[in-house]
């Protein structure tokens, strides 16, 4: 039996492969430890989105090594699959394994040997063409929410993203599976799945073919029984039909919230970026959605900085998000990325003024969260409150994704509440009343 530790970097995909793995282990008679208690094997889940993937990945190796000099270090996920040659110089480093190899981990870990110093480590990273197999993945860290990996892989060639280059191609489990990994969670007394995935609104290819689809998915999902609701993470606005919106307009469980990525409000950046779809498709996604659920939550994905994205570009953008009725952005700044087709796009914006344009979009941001809070004062919403406090506060999402604090109640950890919204913190956060009794910080 060996003493396990992993570390997660990146998106919710990510932390949901890193908890199935963990499971996996422990299946096997392993034990899973925290990273700091000497672990003998290191496994860390690398992500290739984020900036500094190199200086981060280095860093935690060498907090490894100092934990337990003996212990094997692993390393997995986007990053592993893109550079695996360069991780595997990493002192420290004895394993990289490609998303081919990554879910054989448990199999493959008796056979590794420890790296000798100065040597490079062992490469187990195959093509990604040979990624093709599915494994259904949920993390299992919060007893309240579970994300539920979906959908694997890309088929989209956009421009600044290396994400088919490091999960390959589109693939899911059968609807099938994904029910019955959604009872073993609401199994466990979890209350809120999170749907994760690549590109989850291209569910429904196995084996290459398309065999079924989201909206079919969603339908399937909204009659399992235990799980107080289901959120979208993110879905490209191309894939989000009229079909699904009007599905979640009426369903029992599905959250009204969309995480819905534009990227940018110029058409003529989105045909650099290689987009499949152009504002006007994003703005008829957003009135649907506002015309059946008019309180519901929209959370928009957009990129500053992208080559060839002028001042007049950056300002089409900003005054297209400012003018439409969306809740929250989440801002990117452009970073280059090798083997892209953004990279030979001119002319490349200097990294001042992408930080100029991000900070900008921040602003806006913060400003659509505000009105969207302000809009919502005097209604009510469902709370699923969480074991976390602040200031003696307790902290839960309402099913439009309004953050609520409400004073600590033990009682509450885990459950569902209906509250009045009253005021907004200065943090950002709601304050609420209940049905009897006032829990708000007065």
């Amino acid at each position: 039996m060996k003493k396990v530790a992993f570390y997660t970097l990146g998106c919710k995909l990510n932390y949901s492969e890193t908890s199935s793995i963990g499971r996996m282990f422990e299946q096997k008679g392993h034990m899973k430890v925290d990273f700091n208690d000497r672990p003998d094997v290191f496994i860390i889940n690398t992500c290739s989105v984020t900036d500094n993937a190199d200086k981060k990945c280095r860093k935690i190796v060498r907090e490894a090594q100092k934990i337990n000099p003996d212990g094997y270090v692993a390393i997995i996920g986007c990053y592993a699959q893109l550079k695996p040659q360069e991780i595997s110089e990493i002192p420290g480093v004895d394993a990289v394994l490609g998303a081919a190899e990554k879910f054989r981990l448990v199999d493959l870990i008796d056979t590794f040997q420890k790296t000798a110093s100065g040597q490079p480590a062992a490469i187990h990273a195959s093509h990604i063409s040979e990624a093709i197999d599915y494994h259904t993945s949920y993390s299992l860290n919060d007893r309240t929410r579970t994300f539920l990996k979906v959908q694997d892989g890309c088929d989209y060639p956009c421009s600044y993203c290396t994400i088919p280059l490091a999960r390959g191609k589109s693939r899911s489990d059968s609807i099938a599976n994904i029910v019955k990994a959604a009872e073993e969670i609401a199994a466990r007394d979890v209350k809120e799945i999170v749907l994760t995935g690549v590109n989850i609104g291209d569910f429904g290819i196995q084996n290459g073919k398309r065999q079924e689809t989201f909206l079919q998915l969603v339908q399937a999902l909204d009659e399992v029984e235990g799980i107080t609701r289901f959120r979208i993470s993110s879905i490209e606005p191309n894939l989000l039909s009229d079909d699904i919106i009007d599905f979640v307009a009426q369903s029992k469980r599905f959250a009204h919230h969309f995480h819905i990525p534009l990227q940018s409000g110029s058409d003529h950046i989105l045909s650099l970026m290689k987009r499949r779809y152009r504002s006007a498709l994003y703005v008829e996604r957003v009135k649907r959605i506002k015309e059946r659920m008019p309180d519901c939550c929209i959370g928009v994905d957009v990129i500053v900085g992208h080559p060839g994205e002028t001042p007049d570009h950056f300002l089409e953008t900003y005054n297209f998000l400012n003018e439409l009725p969306v809740s929250y952005l989440h801002v990117f700044t452009y970073s280059e990325r090798e083997n892209t087709a953004a990279v030979d796009i001119r002319p490349v914006i200097d990294k001042g003024e992408r930080a100029k344009r991000s900070k900008m979009l921040h602003i806006l941001s913060e400003k659509k969260k505000r009105y969207f809070y302000e809009q919502q004062l005097g209604k009510s919403g469902e709370v699923l409150f969480e074991d976390e406090q602040q200031n003696g506060q307790m902290l839960g999402f309402t099913e439009n994704y309004i953050r609520v604090a409400v004073k600590y109640d033990p009682l509450l950890i885990n459950e569902t509440k209906r509250v009045v919204y009253h005021a907004i913190h200065d943090e950002g956060w709601m304050e609420a009343v209940e049905e009897e009794l006032s829990y708000t910080s007065h």
